[in-house]
């Protein structure tokens, strides 16, 4: 799609909206889950959920990297998701993975290949471990899954969503999207499976 598609679909958003949905998000919001997934273009959160404006807060990050927690630093991530849990009280977090990762094949023997992006290496560099293992398949699709589990254990280890989920407050999912085949899994029973 072109930009001047997008520009234009701009320009007539607010004749396709209802004004009832427009008073009705203006009154705040209180989304049921925390979506957090990679920046990727082809990850389109509402479209594989099918949610409605403001039923999901979401979190985009370079590579779905979720940072450990510290007391002693902040980061745009952390604070996304303290504001979902804490302020907005959302009872579920989606963590989603997806095929074809760029920044899952550079954890897995493709960092030269970010040599020229200094700042992605920096950033996979500090918050997820690069591997020597090979790739097992093009579409990253094992590697990616165990980068979702990863992803769930940092964000296990924030204070405020361990003490939530051990409420029974909160509950965590690990989701892998598959770009090839849409399909959308979810990790249960210690695998993932089909939702």
């Amino acid at each position: 799609m072109e930009f001047r598609h997008l520009v234009q679909h701009a320009r007539t958003h607010s004749q396709r909206r209802s004004p009832e949905t427009g008073r009705r998000l203006a009154a705040g919001q209180s989304p049921t889950a925390l979506f957090i997934t990679c920046a990727d273009s082809r990850i389109v959160p509402a479209a594989i959920t099918g949610a409605e404006p403001g039923s999901l807060f979401e979190l985009r990050t370079a590579g779905n990297v979720i940072p450990a927690f510290t007391h002693h630093s902040a980061s745009s991530e952390m604070a996304t998701i303290e504001f979902a849990v804490v302020q907005l009280g959302v009872s579920e977090i989606v963590v989603c993975g997806h095929s074809h990762c760029g920044a899952v094949r550079a954890l897995h023997g493709g960092r030269p290949a970010l040599d020229h992006l200094p700042t992605m290496l920096r950033w996979l560099a500090t918050h997820a471990p690069f591997r020597t293992t090979a790739p097992t398949e093009p579409g990253m699709r094992a590697e990616g899954q165990e980068h979702v589990l990863a992803q769930l254990r940092a964000l296990e280890g924030y204070p405020f969503v361990r003490d939530r989920v051990a409420a029974g407050d909160l509950r965590t999912h690990g989701w892998f999207y598959d770009i090839e085949s849409g399909e959308v899994s979810a990790f249960a029973a210690d695998r993932f499976q089909p939702l």
